[in-house]
């Protein structure tokens, strides 16, 4: 065999043989794995859009997100300022992803309101490690008392986690996304 039929067979060869980048890729691991990465003090703004004044305001928020300990619990506080007429307003929310591995079941809590009951389907869009992700969270419910098909898609993008929420509104014949808020959050504890 000539010297240049042995090389172009040796590299077919190899085109068998050697692995793909799907295959040398770890796999990705369950949800609550991924969503327990989020763990910790984390520090940025919750932006909302002015729809009339067709502008973006921003307001200071502390995040902290602690692990419910079984595994599938968690528990997550946020303070924002509202400004000196509101002043700070704390959520709190308790999430439990289910049994199959891919509905997370929400409780929500906000002084002077009456706890909010959810729950969403997540789809792990994207991941590489467990500082770098993509999940989306979907679900059927009511925003601005209206009913409503809601998006949040969440990136975790090393020490920074950003958060989009979108809705479409289902009592009027247009079926387009309306972003309603976005947060994005850095990592305090390192």
């Amino acid at each position: 065999m000539t010297r240049p039929a042995a090389f172009a067979l040796c590299s077919l060869a190899a085109l068998f043989t050697a692995p793909t980048a799907a295959q040398d890729a770890p796999a990705a691991p369950p949800l609550a794995e991924v969503l327990a990465s989020q763990v910790g003090e984390w520090t940025g703004t919750l932006e909302y859009r002015d729809y009339q004044a067709d502008r973006w305001f921003g307001l200071p928020m502390r995040v902290t997100v602690a692990d419910g300990g079984d595994g599938v619990t968690m528990i997550r506080t946020a303070d924002f300022d509202d400004g000196l007429r509101v002043g700070v307003v704390r959520i709190t929310t308790v999430t439990m992803l289910g049994e199959d591995g891919s509905t997370e079941y929400s409780v929500g809590f906000r002084k002077g309101r009456v706890p909010e009951v959810s729950s969403a389907r997540l789809t792990l869009a994207a991941w590489s490690d467990d500082a770098h992700w993509t999940i989306l969270a979907e679900e059927t419910a009511t925003d601005d008392d209206r009913p409503a098909l809601i998006r949040e898609t969440i990136v975790r993008d090393g020490a920074r986690l950003t958060t989009l929420k979108e809705v479409d509104f289902t009592d009027d014949d247009a079926a387009e996304w309306l972003v309603r808020n976005r947060s994005t959050l850095d990592r305090v504890d390192g």
